[in-house]
């Protein structure tokens, strides 16, 4: 096998984008190589500095890159052809972003196409890799907090009040006929999966607060969970919390059991505190991380690597991640009808 830098390209370089790029730069075993805007001038102004090629469009990135890993940071749309275009030009893996594809039946074709392929196709699904969730995953599995009860998150980034809210970064939240269970909530979701195991039912309670946007942007998501655990997603856009930089975790976090409780904070920091007592102890302290939200696209990026070295198993495969989206249809529809929806 190859010991040779995989030679990756990004499709993408708007907002978000510079995440990746700036996470594959950092990256030993891999050398971004390439990448490719509509926006030529802003590929361009992406790959500066970065010893990448800039190209108009993915077709030339690919005829001309000899890429090893396609990274896909572009809008859902373009996300089913550029797996169709990835895979025919024989990279060896594929990351896209989410929403992955925006609809199922783009994405489950995506998905029959990259195992049919035999190609890891990687949905980039980041939160469950920020630190603190890592953290907390690590003290479940220890049995620091004994028998799981429940779990909650509560979202306040805090940017969603009145007639300018969003457009300073993202403005085309204000457009989107479904915003915070669609764009926000999917994470946690992943999140509660990711520590708590496949849920059996969602029901969901949808807001919308700021008369200026057309979608929602307050939720309740009550997951139930084998053994009677449960799951609270509560999340309002208009509201914020304890933090000097309210997009880092984006809210705060509960998981309490049997013998114990740990908390994240705005800040960062997991406590643990035993069942009965008063004082904590800290799993997780505060840092000052590079990148995005405690480094995850990173982390994400560097799991990818790992596990096509063969070091663990793939998260997040499209063919999992299929799960998620069913439930974020099962909380929409649960909004309409007023019932539990089943999983």
């Amino acid at each position: 096998m190859s010991t040779d830098p995989l030679r990756v390209g990004v499709l993408g370089a708007g907002y978000f984008a510079q995440f990746h790029h700036e996470a594959w730069e950092r990256l030993t075993g891999a050398h971004l190589v390439a990448i490719a805007d509509k926006d030529l001038a802003r590929a361009e102004s992406a790959a500066e500095g970065l010893g990448a090629e800039a190209h108009a469009d993915l077709e030339s990135m690919l005829a001309t890159a000899e890429l090893d890993l396609l990274d896909i940071a572009s809008p859902p749309p373009s996300h089913l052809p550029a797996i169709r275009a990835g895979l025919d030009a024989g990279v060896r893996a594929l990351i896209c972003q989410k929403p992955f594809c925006g609809d199922m039946t783009a994405a489950e074709e995506a998905t029959a196409l990259a195992e049919a392929a035999g190609i890891p196709l990687i949905v980039h699904e980041n939160f469950r890799f920020q630190p603190w969730y890592r953290c907390i995953k690590r003290a479940i599995d220890a049995g620091r907090i004994g028998a799981l009860h429940q779990a909650s998150f509560r979202l306040r980034t805090g940017d969603g009040q009145g007639p300018r809210a969003y457009l300073d970064r993202q403005p085309y939240f204000q457009t989107m006929p479904r915003l915070l269970v669609h764009e926000t909530a999917v994470h946690w979701l992943d999140t509660f999966r990711y520590l708590l195991g496949e849920p059996e039912w969602v029901f969901a309670d949808l807001r919308r607060m700021n008369p200026v946007i057309a979608g929602e942007d307050a939720a309740h998501l009550l997951l139930g969970f084998d053994g009677g655990v449960r799951a609270l997603f509560d999340g309002n856009r208009l509201l914020d919390h304890a933090a000097e930089n309210h997009r880092l975790t984006l809210g705060e976090a509960l998981v309490e059991g049997s013998d114990g409780t740990l908390t994240l904070t705005g800040d960062g920091a997991v406590q643990w505190r035993a069942f009965g007592a008063v004082e904590t102890e800290t799993l997780l302290a505060p840092q000052d991380w590079p990148g995005f939200a405690g480094d995850c696209v990173h982390a994400l990026k560097a799991h990818v690597l790992a596990a096509l070295t063969g070091e663990g198993a793939f998260e997040n495969t499209a063919r999992t991640y299929l799960q998620v989206m069913r439930m974020e249809a099962a909380a929409y529809r649960s909004a309409e009808t007023g019932r539990r929806e089943p999983l």
